[in-house]
């Protein structure tokens, strides 16, 4: 409860026991667009762009990582702050272009780029396209050449393990991410000489949902020691070097958040360096997160439909679950099941007074929200919400199980609460039935 508390204070706010989201009572919202739902608040976001704009220096762009929550209205949000976008499929290009995003301020990584997804991108002009394989790159090769055009290519990098942190390790180590680094030379020098490639720089990104100010700082590091061999062996500055996302936010009690004002103060030796050395005068350094700007930013809200005993345990049941938040249930990658944030939204200023079990309604032992959770005395038609839901949640989960209505989300900004997605309905389900 500390860390709901914690989130509550810092974000959203509550008046008479009842949260607030953007200064509107989260039981007016559930009213007027119903349970389950997902509400992002707009301020939260702000406030996170800017704690990252703060520290970051103006070498460094800031491109919002899709993948992370691809609601229109979230990306729409993003680029009016003034970022670009990163894209793992050619559904979030076209997701990117609809929200209003120039294609060359768009850049997509991923290790499973079809030959359709590729020709789609590139005969839009896409600003970057991060290649993860010699293949890969001779596929870009011979579409570019098709088109009478040269693709703007980055290489991704897999770097060395001893700079390895995060909850989600994604580089050194075997892995279908990138380049491995002792085959860096034999990639880069095909991209250079490649005619229809027009080689950019590097991308590396090694991990995700890093809480450690010193693990980010040292990847850095290592990214920059890479781009200045691949500088040197090229004969000229990088026109890009990424270091990928990576910032985390604290989901369980015992983690702490990621320090940003020690990051930015271990952040300024290293842009120093950076300023000092020729072979980065023309170089756009960028990073591209996506949990750490949207995550805090989410709740998912549902109602208790039910409450029963079974053999000494209380359930609550509710009227969405791990259909719509697969991550919260711990089916997302957790090898023990803990909680995310969560309380009964509506009764904030309760006391705590038992313990349940918070299930959904799909007919299966997976489905599980929190576990021997403390709350309030609850009734049917109380409120739940789960926090630190803005990123890997609603499009992270299996939408499609059981044929149940996805839930709808609501973007509150100024005051007001705009429908960014309906809530599905039964015939969503045959949509694909001739």
């Amino acid at each position: 409860m500390d860390h709901v508390r914690s989130l509550v204070a810092r974000h959203f706010g509550a008046t008479g026991g009842e949260l607030l989201v953007g200064g509107i009572p989260v039981s007016a919202l559930a009213r007027e667009h119903g349970t389950p739902l997902f509400l992002y608040d707009a301020q939260v976001l702000d406030r996170q762009f800017a704690l990252l704009r703060k520290i970051y220096p103006d070498e460094f762009a800031i491109s919002y990582s899709v993948k992370a929550n691809p609601c229109p209205a979230v990306v729409r949000h993003f680029l009016n702050l003034g970022l670009g976008l990163e894209i793992a499929s050619a559904g979030e290009f076209h997701q990117a272009l609809c929200a209003g995003c120039v294609p060359e301020r768009i850049l997509f990584a991923g290790p499973g780029k079809t030959e359709a997804e590729l020709q789609f991108v590139l005969g839009r002009g896409i600003g970057e396209i991060h290649v993860e394989s010699l293949r890969e790159a001779h596929r870009v090769s011979t579409i570019s050449e098709s088109l009478g055009i040269r693709a703007r290519v980055a290489l991704r990098v897999n770097p060395g393990a001893e700079v390895q942190g995060g909850a989600m390790r994604m580089g050194g180590k075997p892995a279908p991410f990138g380049v491995d680094e002792e085959r860096l030379d034999a990639v880069l020098d095909h991209l250079v000489d490649d005619a229809h490639i027009q080689f950019q720089g590097i991308h590396l990104f090694t991990g995700t949902q890093i809480l450690d100010a010193d693990v980010l700082v040292a990847q850095y590091r290592r990214g920059i020691e890479i781009a200045r061999r691949v500088a040197d062996r090229i004969g000229r500055s990088l026109r890009t070097v990424d270091f990928g996302g990576g910032l985390g936010i604290p989901y369980f009690p015992n983690e702490a958040p990621l320090p940003i004002d020690r990051l930015g103060a271990s952040l300024a030796p290293l842009v120093s360096e950076i300023r000092a050395d020729a072979r980065f005068h023309d170089t756009q350094l960028l990073i591209e997160p996506g949990r750490y700007l949207v995550g805090e930013a989410g709740i998912y809200v549902t109602r208790v439909n039910d409450i029963k005993e079974s053999r000494g345990k209380t359930f609550l049941i509710l009227d969405g679950g791990m259909n719509h938040h697969l991550a919260a249930s711990g089916n997302l990658g957790q090898v023990i099941k803990r909680n995310f944030p969560a309380a009964l939204v509506n009764r904030l200023d309760d006391p705590q007074a038992a313990t349940f079990d918070v299930v959904g309604p799909l007919c299966t032992p997976l489905d599980v929200l929190a576990r021997d959770i403390v709350l309030p005395t609850a009734q049917v038609g109380d409120l739940f919400g789960i926090f630190q839901s803005g990123a890997y949640a609603r499009t992270a989960s299996p939408l499609g199980f059981l044929s149940q209505p996805t839930p709808a989300e609501v973007f509150v900004r100024d005051g007001a609460a705009i429908l960014a997605r309906r809530r599905g309905t039964y015939d969503d389900a045959l949509k694909d039935v001739p």
